[in-house]
């Protein structure tokens, strides 16, 4: 299996020193001298070549993909994230949280609303706004999407605006259901955060069903 960044995304992925974001930039430069081991850059997504469902994250976790370089890995959420994928059959091999030895997608793509880490895990409106493209162009590249999972209320209202839906009509719920102008359906998850395991806010068996359902849904399109 094939995995890569997406094909339609190298020339609109940001550049490792993106400058669209001053609060993030600050941060980034800020972590490189801290941790110069670390990614500290913008975090491209990862999918396999043909993807059906798309993740959509909210931003890479500081001592996860911001150090890793790779989404879902390295923190407190890569357990119960790739955990729950491989037993859906949506990736393969197993997690460890190491960048060598982390699964391999299949038939899915993981993006996130914000490329770079905000700080406290919190992007501003602005931030939000102004990294809407580079989400705009990764789904815009996966002509086989039917089904998009977002990853808390950012990736909800994110994944709503870049799919062509009305925030109003569509709000975020644990396993709502949305179905897009453009036919895919978006399906809602609290994020698998640290916070949210801790609280019992969203169990393993909460978060198993909403990829049980993705898979449903595209059988039923």
């Amino acid at each position: 299996m094939e995995t890569a960044t997406l094909d339609a995304a190298p020339a609109a992925e940001p550049p490792r020193d993106c400058p669209r974001c001053p609060r993030l930039v600050s941060l980034r430069e800020h972590l490189r001298g801290e941790h110069p081991g670390w990614w500290n850059a913008p975090v491209a997504p990862l999918a396999d070549a043909d993807p059906w469902l798309a993740i959509v994250g909210l931003a890479p976790g500081l001592q996860g993909a911001n150090r890793t370089g790779r989404p879902f890995t390295g923190d407190r959420s890569g357990p119960l994230f790739w955990d729950t994928l491989i037993a859906a059959g949506l990736a393969g091999g197993s997690y460890s949280g190491k960048v060598d030895d982390a699964p391999v997608p299949s038939g899915i793509a993981i993006v996130n609303a914000v490329r770079c880490l905000p700080p406290e895990n919190k992007p501003t409106p602005e931030e939000i706004r102004t990294c809407r493209p580079f989400l705009d162009a990764d789904l815009a590249a996966m002509p086989s999407l039917r089904v998009v999972v977002a990853l808390g209320a950012i990736a909800h209202q994110s994944a709503v605006k870049v799919l062509g839906g009305r925030l109003p009509k569509a709000r975020f719920a644990h396993l709502a259901e949305h179905v897009m102008p453009g036919g895919q359906v978006l399906l809602d998850s609290y994020h698998c955060s640290r916070y949210n395991q801790n609280t019992g806010r969203l169990t393993p068996e909460m978060f198993a069903a909403v990829f049980a359902r993705a898979i449903e849904l595209r059988g039923g399109r």
